[in-house]
């Protein structure tokens, strides 16, 4: 059925948490409790604006930043929290378990391990805990099923490394790393650093089975092109690593661009500023509308999917005024493949559920469009598996979706 849902229905938000759902771009560090944030902040004597969740969602996770640069500070206090093994596994643990209660049943969770090798762990120790957590989770919640007998699909995960455009002293490890380059500017040392976490990675996953299954880029995009970390890039290509690539999200068509050519991005984070002409910088692009629609066209031709986050975008980009301003609805229009995400779920106060309910809410999203956002998820993902298994593991999760959603108006 091809008609708007309608948010009014006493059934469709217990639906929307029902229905068997996906995440594939959302931060270990922009996801933690913040519960577990003043707890392990008190017990490492670390200095917080608050130590209430009330006092932290007030002068640290915001409604409303002033732009990404601001919205990324709040990474200071989540990372510092993150420098221990058993704080990395509690953290990861929990994460998959409150996606388990809404529904989710396929997550993607992606970090950056650089910003957490310290004296007492390397990169190896990192991923390990990271895994051991997310594992754990799984264990529990695919053994309750088997033994409650139910029907739902099982909960399966991936781990997505991310490089960083630009370098600081946000770490020991790159504290050390920048301090060994003495005559060599930012760019080359950002660019080595992407490079030793792509080796890193690749050496991990074959050596522990660890379902490291994809690789990206973060942090600030306004100065910093994706470019800049080709040989990371093509490493991990040529290790047979999916990619995926923040862009379009302070920046415009041009870094989307990049990150699919450059990059060889199998899905982009983000993409807001996709249609975005007055974005578009390099002077050689006379026919910006023509070269917008030839690089839309191309994306959804290819079905590279954009990993769409409302609410971020809304916080960080204070432009927007109305998220039904939001490109969300241009992408829907132009038959791109779009899956829905949270980003940074503390950060951001949302779950996948709620960004869900948003569109419903803003954007002419009809049930048919819903499942295919849905679907999309589950088929471009990074799953660890082989393609066989990844085939009937989504056919189960859509055959549940099905099953959940039959007889309900709209759907």
């Amino acid at each position: 059925m091809n008609a708007k849902l309608n948010l009014d229905k006493k059934d469709l938000k217990s639906t929307v948490l029902k229905i068997p759902k996906n995440d594939l771009h959302v931060h270990l560090d922009g996801s933690i409790r913040p519960e577990t944030i003043i707890e392990i902040s008190k017990k490492e004597k670390l200095k917080l604006p608050s130590y209430t969740v009330e006092g932290l969602n007030q002068t640290l996770f915001k409604d409303q930043y002033r732009n990404l640069e601001e919205y990324l500070s709040t990474f200071g206090y989540s990372c510092a929290v993150m420098q221990k093994p058993e704080y990395l596994e509690r953290i990861a643990y929990e994460l998959a378990v409150d996606n388990q209660q809404e529904g989710v049943r396929y997550l993607e969770v992606r970090f950056a391990p650089q910003l957490h090798i310290n004296d007492g762990m390397d990169m190896e120790d990192v991923f390990i805990a990271v895994n051991q957590g997310l594992l754990k989770a799984q264990t529990e919640f695919n053994n309750r099923s088997v033994i409650k007998c139910k029907a739902e699909p099982p909960f399966f995960y991936g781990i997505i490394v991310c490089a960083m455009r630009n370098l600081g002293h946000w770490s020991s490890y790159y504290e050390n790393f920048i301090k060994s380059f003495t005559y060599s500017d930012d760019e080359v040392v950002s660019r080595l650093a992407s490079l030793e976490l792509a080796k890193g990675a690749l050496n991990v996953r074959d050596k522990t089975g660890i379902p490291i299954a994809g690789f990206d880029l973060a942090g600030a995009e306004m100065g910093y092109p994706a470019a800049n970390h080709w040989e990371a890039f093509q490493h991990v290509h040529e290790g047979f690593l999916p990619k995926t690539v923040h862009a379009g999200e302070a920046y415009g068509p041009e870094s989307i661009f990049q990150a699919i050519t450059e990059l060889h991005a199998d899905r982009i984070g983000h993409g807001y500023y996709l249609f975005d002409a007055s974005k578009i910088r390099d002077k050689a692009i006379i026919d910006k509308k023509k070269y917008i629609e030839n690089l839309a066209q191309f994306i959804a031709d290819r079905r590279i999917p954009i990993e769409v986050c409302l609410t971020s975008n809304l916080q960080t980009n204070p432009s927007i005024g109305d998220i039904k301003n939001h490109s969300f609805a241009k992408m829907i229009k132009k038959n791109i493949c779009t899956v829905f995400c949270t980003d940074n779920r503390t950060v951001s106060k949302t779950n996948v559920t709620k960004e869900i309910l948003l569109a419903i809410k803003n954007f002419p999203l009809s049930g048919k469009t819903l499942r295919n956002c849905i679907t999309y998820g589950f088929k471009r993902s990074f799953f660890p598996g082989d393609y066989s298994e990844k085939r009937k593991y989504v056919r189960t999760c859509l055959d549940y979706y099905d099953k959940v959603t039959k007889g309900i108006d709209g759907f």
